[in-house]
């Protein structure tokens, strides 16, 4: 929002709102009448006089004589025909009929036409003029001429035609009889005639009744025309037709008058006997008419003064005769709301009235606001009287001689009557009001003077040749009034113009001369005359003005007009002058008067000069009598501004009132449900015609202050051209102007506080803290001045762009708006249009689609046609940047249609070129995704990541300071910028906005091609765009890249391309939560490791996953091996967050490999490879800890599993109460085994908890064995722990399946405890345990027990080795303690002559290159398939030496032969056959 060098936007905000405040003042000042004659009651003068010196307020300017034919015929009539004469002012014709002869002409002007009707026979009774209805007849007759006759009603229509220039639109006018639209009047004769704005057409009739004239095109049985009586029922009917006149009783009192209200739709007559009566037309004006009210006892002879106050002496009034009412009126709704109609009386007096029940200006009863509107009249009251104006202008009233009024005219605020009470001369008393009260009002808001809010009014008297007849406004011609509708019919204050635009505009005259002396013209009256037409006008305020300074009137007599109009009003109106703002009359403002004016409102003599508000109060604080009193209150003063600055207020704020705080669009169209407008057109409020003047006028005003300000003329000029050296004052560096050689104005700014009270120092010295210098309050002024100049240079740009827009059809251009932005500026006010950013964002989109029209593929021109008149007319909204901007679309429009690839090139890279230099301003949403569809994906990511710096520089620092607003709003607009690149990636990615898949086949095609792109060519474009968006030095950035390539599956991409603020990304990325990592983490790639207890999101684990690709990719194994022990590792809290054992298990697994691959690569014997060596054994103990906890898992899910299915049987059997107590047990390990499950699931944990917490619980005594064995347990001596634990394996073995069970368990478990440090693998224990249990279980017949399985058991748990199985069970066999038993030591023995047939037969096996299998043949016997033993030199003779002591040891037992036999056989056997010749050589 700049021009030129000018900062405007604070300027015109703060401009703006002074305007709005000033406007609020000027609604509030203007009165209703009804407060205005309430406040009338207690002022005691109601009138005064035009001040004599001054030029007249009320003048004749023309005289002109009636018509010669006229004339004929009424002399040839004698003079004693019957003779009606009135005005039609909506064709600007008089009209007067002599006995059946019409005869109309122009009232303004005389053209020698004078066209004449007459009808046949009958003299006229009553003329009136209609709208005509649309439909009837054909467009030419606009109006109906309506002309009664005692014998026939007939309707003629009025045809007007312009002249050739179109200058006057009432040139020609033709009368078109119409014969089909005649009716009879059935022997009434009518009085009046009264038309509606809707063209219905009633009658008043001599037998007081009310009679409509209704007509139609005419179909089958139906007339075309018709007479329908209103205000009769059937006894009337009947009387009228059956009872002659002479039966009837009482006395007909006719309607002699008739007046419509067209805004509230109602009819007042008035009747011969002065009886008023009120007619309901309905709410809209078309219902029936009904009478709703009818007064006749409203007058009161002894009300000679407001109030009923009565005069002394007035015996003579009270006997005079009752007044009659000579004439009603209608009273608009800009002159009041609260009353409705004025009655005119014969002596003077008006009446004012109501026809609301509820009177008072709490009511809104007759206005045209809100629900109100649909009331209808109920009543008629008299709710103030007004006293009669003096006879004469200035001269006082005698007692004995009262006004005497035959004919009256009420028409917005002014009263016109003919004064009959001197004989000698008769004359027109003209009544207005002051308009001087108006200004008094305005600068007493707010201390409710009630003397400034009475109406106070002004009495003219104008000679008058012969008697007043009728007197008519002369309306605005057409082309006025449609400008002042256009711009006044939607402002608040003036509701109800909705009525012809020439009757609309010219009620503004109700609101006095000062609101509107600036855009209507002077007002005007004709006066109808026994000697023919008299026009008179009327001087506002500013046209005396002007005559005053025509006139070089002395300078007392300008301050006096100041003075009466106060400083504001008249230096208001002095740039009026100045600037030709006086509307339709510029040519009467000569150079010499601009010249005086522009003085005038120059002169700090005349206006004043800014000064302090509430300075006495200021006033030494002692007493009178030396004291000093603290109880003074002491006011803080405030600068009250000089009138040149008040007058600047008024005009600025009187021409923008009308479209100020209303929208400058519209929609024509139904209202949906929601109440948006869904098929609505959208168009200007205003016409392109209003707009135009408008913008005349505020342009004119500004150049003035402008020139002004070039020339150094006046306060404001002086101070306001000097330019950057006055910079301190208007802004308030605080350098005094007028120090220094420069001090050309140094008796502008004397200090108001040189004249204070030398010796009271302490008093001087608080006012002068308190007070502003002069020079302060001078700038001050000049700074506010200078403020509004700019605000009227960017009002009248605001309307030449809305003028522009409305010629180029406002619905096209918002077409491309969202629907958020279309009603944004369908509720758009013409101040947020001109003060606001959101109105110039919404102008920017207007000239956008403007432009578009022009440059498209079927526009109408090129940008430098449209740019050049946007540049001349509204530089603020379109400026350098706005026409590079365009230049550069043109250049996208030209390169989207071409063929040549390399023109397209050069034509996208010369728009690239001119964006560059303005990436702010260009609308880059739109802009980059036509570079898209050119595939120059250079200018997709540069003109972002531009636009997107120079706002973040921008918002960083506002004022030499950080704003977190600004700040904040910043870093959105650069988010902004951002996903502008981000979605040309989704885009060639084949995804969405939305993160939806896209088909390929809607792809963008290449400009000039018909194939769409294939994967190779997007796959290019993709590696083009990250390449240019990693060299661009922002790295938060970097950031929204990386995570939108995450987002897309481009990691390969990622890891390839990244920039060197990858790594830290990652692991920022994969050691924070999302919403803490906005700004790039310091951490460098040798402190990889973070805090592995913070729980990290598995949104995040990606992140970590390509940290360690990345560093394997860059075979950095150590960093890789770190980062996939983090992921093992990392803490969760949520089931659902947690990775899965095997997902662990596998990143221990990677995390070892990697570790292995460093240390292979690492020199030996280097710090390095130390480092790497613990980290690979660490990572080793860690995934063997990992399997432990898996198998424990899976364990107790195998535990749940078993509980809920035997829970499941037991409920299917008896309520057995044991059964019930065993499934409470079942329940309660389903419940705990579950829960363990969950924790192991959820976190890895340490070999300790795995053992204590849930091996032993479990009792899995067998994965308890593991654990003790990987942690090399050594307890005490005797491994107590470890033989417990066995035995309870053993135990739960024995209980499950029996010997083979227990014997499985050892083989499964001692062979991978085998062969240790024989701690964990105890074989006496495991051997006396298995022995002793099978001999129980064999003697018992629990359990059929070979004499090989527990032997062959204790081989498979040693691998096969049968030297430490042979140790164990020689040391047990020696020990008769253990071994009390004999049967025990004779199944001990069997299970040695097992040993040792298995150890031969390794050993032959061995020798002969065979199997054991084979080799067990010879000794005929089965043979472990396990073993796997190498044998030495010298096993023959151990196992023969064994064999023998074993034999001996069999003897030697306390058993019968029979059981001993078989085991002592079996040792010799062995003996012989591991002597003979044959095994010598197989051995």
């Amino acid at each position: 929002m700049a021009w030129e060098d000018e900062v405007i936007g604070p300027d015109v905000a703060s401009a703006g709102l002074l305007v709005s405040e000033r406007i609020g003042k000027d609604v509030a000042a203007q009165l209703d009448l009804e407060e205005a004659l309430e406040a009338s009651r207690y002022a005691s003068h109601p009138y005064s006089s035009h001040p004599k010196e001054w030029p007249p307020l009320v003048e004749v300017v023309e005289t002109r004589e009636l018509p010669p034919m006229l004339i004929e015929r009424y002399n040839a009539a004698g003079g004693e025909g019957t003779a009606l004469c009135g005005f039609f002012p909506e064709i600007h014709r008089a009209w007067a009929s002599v006995d059946n002869s019409l005869f109309l002409w122009r009232f303004d002007k005389w053209d020698g036409q004078c066209p004449d009707y007459s009808a046949e026979e009958q003299a006229i009774c009553a003329v009136g003029l209609a709208k005509s209805k649309p439909g009837i007849f054909v467009e030419a007759i606009q109006y109906l001429l309506v002309l009664a006759t005692p014998v026939e009603l007939i309707l003629i229509g009025v045809c007007c035609t312009a002249s050739g220039d179109g200058t006057d639109p009432y040139a020609e006018l033709s009368l078109q009889p119409l014969p089909e639209y005649t009716i009879p009047s059935d022997g009434v004769t009518m009085t009046c005639i009264a038309c509606t704005d809707k063209g219905q057409i009633f009658l008043a009739g001599r037998d007081g009744h009310i009679y409509e004239i209704q007509y139609t095109t005419g179909s089958g049985w139906r007339k075309r025309c018709r007479k329908v009586c209103l205000t009769t029922g059937l006894g009337s009917i009947i009387s009228r037709w059956v009872l002659p006149n002479a039966l009837k009783f009482g006395a007909v009192d006719p309607i002699v008058d008739m007046v419509v209200d067209n805004e509230r739709h109602i009819i007042y007559a008035r009747t011969e006997g002065s009886k008023l009566q009120v007619f309901d037309l309905g709410v809209n004006g078309d219902g029936p008419l009904k009478k709703t009210a009818e007064e006749k006892n409203l007058i009161d002879p002894r009300e000679t003064q407001y109030g009923g106050r009565r005069s002394a002496g007035s015996r003579a009034v009270a006997r005079a005769a009752k007044p009659s009412i000579v004439c009603i009126a209608p009273l608009c709704t800009v002159e009041s709301k609260w009353l409705h109609m004025v009655a005119v009386l014969s002596d003077g007096r008006r009446l004012y009235l109501s026809t609301s029940s509820s009177g008072g200006n709490n009511s809104s009863v007759g206005g045209l606001t809100g629900l109100n509107a649909l009331q209808r009249p109920s009543c008629l009251k008299v709710v103030a009287t007004r006293p009669s104006p003096p006879l004469g202008a200035g001269r006082t009233q005698p007692e004995d001689l009262s006004l005497k009024v035959e004919t009256g005219f009420c028409s917005a605020g002014t009263l016109v009557l003919s004064d009959s009470s001197a004989s000698a001369i008769s004359s027109i008393l003209i009544v207005t009001r002051d308009s001087s009260m108006q200004s008094s009002i305005s600068s007493n808001f707010g201390m409710a003077a009630r003397s400034s809010r009475a109406l106070r009014e002004i009495v003219s008297s104008l000679p008058v040749e012969g008697r007043m007849l009728c007197v008519a406004d002369v309306l605005p011609l057409p082309d006025t009034a449609v400008t002042v509708q256009s711009l006044y019919s939607d402002a608040e204050a003036f509701a109800g113009l909705r009525e012809s635009s020439e009757k609309a505009s010219g009620k503004l005259w109700a609101r006095g001369d000062l609101p509107t002396q600036h855009i209507l013209p002077r007002r005007r009256l004709v006066v109808f005359s026994s000697m023919g037409l008299m026009e008179v006008v009327f001087n506002r305020p500013v046209d005396i003005l002007r005559r005053l300074f025509e006139s070089n009137t002395p300078r007392q007599q300008i301050e006096d007009f100041f003075n009466r109009f106060g400083a504001g009003e008249a230096a208001a109106m002095c740039l009026m002058l100045a600037a030709k703002l006086v509307y339709a009359e510029e040519n009467l403002i000569s150079n010499t008067v601009v010249e005086k004016a522009a003085e005038a409102f120059e002169d700090p003599g005349i206006v004043g000069m800014p000064q302090l508000d509430g300075t006495t109060a200021l006033s030494s604080a002692k007493t009178p009598g030396g004291g000093f009193s603290m109880g003074q209150v002491v006011q803080e003063a405030e600068p009250v501004f000089s009138g040149a600055h008040e007058g600047l207020c008024l005009c600025s704020s009187r021409l923008l009132f009308p479209i100020w705080e209303l929208p400058v669009m519209v929609v024509r169209g139904e209202l949906g449900s929601d109440g948006r407008f869904e098929d609505g057109v959208v168009v200007c409020r205003l016409s392109a015609a209003a707009m135009k003047v408008l913008e005349a006028k505020i342009r004119s005003l500004e150049q003035f202050l402008r020139s002004r300000r070039n020339k150094r003329r006046g306060l404001y000029g002086y101070v306001a051209g000097l330019g950057d050296y006055a910079g301190s004052i208007l802004y308030g560096t605080g350098v005094d102007v007028g120090a220094g050689s420069h001090n050309k104005g140094r008796n502008l700014f004397a200090t108001q506080t040189e004249n204070a009270d030398a010796g009271d120092g302490f008093a001087s010295n608080k006012r002068q803290r308190l007070l502003y210098t002069s020079a302060e309050l001078a700038a001050m002024e000049v700074r506010a001045m200078e403020c509004l100049r700019r605000l009227l240079r960017r009002s009248s740009e605001a309307l030449f762009l809305l003028q522009l827009i409305s010629h180029h059809h406002v619905t096209r251009l918002v077409q491309g708006l969202d629907s958020t932005l279309r009603q944004k500026l369908i509720q758009l006010t013409f101040n947020q249009l001109v003060c606001s950013e959101e109105g110039d964002h919404l102008a920017m989109r207007l000239i956008a689609g403007l432009m578009e029209y022009y440059v498209g593929p079927d526009g109408r021109g090129t940008v430098e046609e449209i740019s050049m008149k946007l540049r001349e007319g509204c530089p603020s909204y379109f400026n350098e940047s706005d026409y590079k901007y365009f230049l550069a679309v043109e250049c996208l429009e030209r390169a989207a249609v071409t063929m040549k690839a390399d023109e397209r090139e050069n034509l996208a890279r010369d728009a690239f070129n001119l964006l560059s230099k303005i990436p702010e301003s260009a609308d880059l949403s739109t802009i980059c995704k036509r570079f898209e569809d050119l595939r120059f994906y250079e200018a997709v990511v540069r003109l972002p990541l531009q636009k997107a710096q120079t706002l973040y520089s921008r918002g960083l620092v506002v004022d030499g300071r950080i704003d977190p607003r600004t700040h904040d709003s910043a870093l959105a607009e650069r988010e902004q910028c951002y996903e502008i690149i981000m979605n040309a990636l989704r885009s060639l990615k084949g995804v969405g906005q939305s993160g939806m898949q896209r088909d390929f086949g809607n792809s963008v095609r290449l400009p000039g091609a018909g194939s769409v792109l294939d994967q190779a060519s997007r796959n290019r474009y993709i590696r083009q765009i990250i390449q240019l968006s990693v060299q661009w030095p922002d790295t938060a950035f970097h950031e929204h890249l990386y995570r939108t390539m995450i987002e897309l599956g481009l990691e390969n991409e990622l890891l390839e391309y990244g920039g060197s603020d990858l790594v830290s990304f990652l692991q920022s990325a994969g050691r924070k939560p999302l919403q803490e990592v906005r700004a790039v983490a310091g951490v460098t790639s040798t402190t990889p490791i973070g805090d592995f207890d913070s729980p990290i999101p598995s949104s995040h684990t990606k992140y970590l996953d390509l940290l360690a690709r990345y560093y394997v990719l860059k075979r950095q194994h150590f960093l890789a091996a770190h980062v996939l022990y983090r992921l093992a590792e990392r803490q969760c809290t949520e089931a659902e967050d947690a990775p899965t054992l095997e997902q662990r298990h596998q990143y221990l697994s990677n995390a070892v490999l990697q570790a292995k691959s460093a240390t292979s690569v690492g020199p030996v014997g280097s710090t390095t490879n130390t480092v790497d060596d613990g980290l690979l054994d660490m990572l080793e103990a860690k995934l063997a800890v990992l399997q432990f906890q898996m198998k424990i898992k899976k364990e107790l899910e195998l535990i749940a599993s078993r509980s809920e299915n035997l829970m499941g049987t037991n409920e299917a059997l008896s309520n057995d109460p044991s059964l019930q107590s065993n499934q409470a047990g079942d329940a309660e390990i389903l419940k705990s085994a579950k829960d363990k499950a969950k924790e192991l699931a959820l976190n890895l944990k340490s070999i300790t908890q795995l053992y204590n917490e849930y091996a032993v619980p479990f009792k899995l005594w067998e994965i308890c064995l593991e654990m003790l064995n990987f942690a090399n347990y050594s307890g005490d001596a005797d491994s107590k722990i470890v033989r417990e634990t066995w035995a309870r394996l053993l135990d739960q073995a024995l209980s499950r399946g029996g010997v083979a069970e227990a014997c499985s368990v050892l083989k499964r478990v001692g062979s991978n405890l085998y062969p240790g440090d024989g701690a964990c693998l105890p074989l006496d224990t495991l051997c006396l345990h298995l022995e002793k249990a099978a001999l129980e279980r064999l003697t018992s017949g629990v359990e059929l027990v070979g004499d090989e399985d527990v032997a062959r058991a204790l081989l498979a748990a040693c691998r096969g080795a049968p030297e430490p199985v042979l140790s164990i069970y020689d040391q047990l066999l020696s020990n008769g303690a253990i071994l009390p038993s004999p049967n025990l030591r004779l199944r001990l023995l069997r299970s040695v002559l097992v040993i040792l047939r298995e150890w031969a037969m390794s050993v032959l096996a061995h020798n002969m290159g065979t199997t054991t299998a084979g080799a067990s043949l010879i000794f005929g016997g089965a043979l472990s398939l396990e073993h796997t033993t190498v044998v030495k030199q010298g096993i023959r003779d151990k196992i023969t030496s064994l064999a023998n002591r074993y034999m001996t040891e069999v003897r030697c037992l306390a058993l019968p032969q029979n059981q001993t036999e078989p085991v002592y056989r079996g040792f010799r056997e062995l003996e012989e056959k591991l002597m003979s010749p044959s095994s010598f050589q197989l051995f």
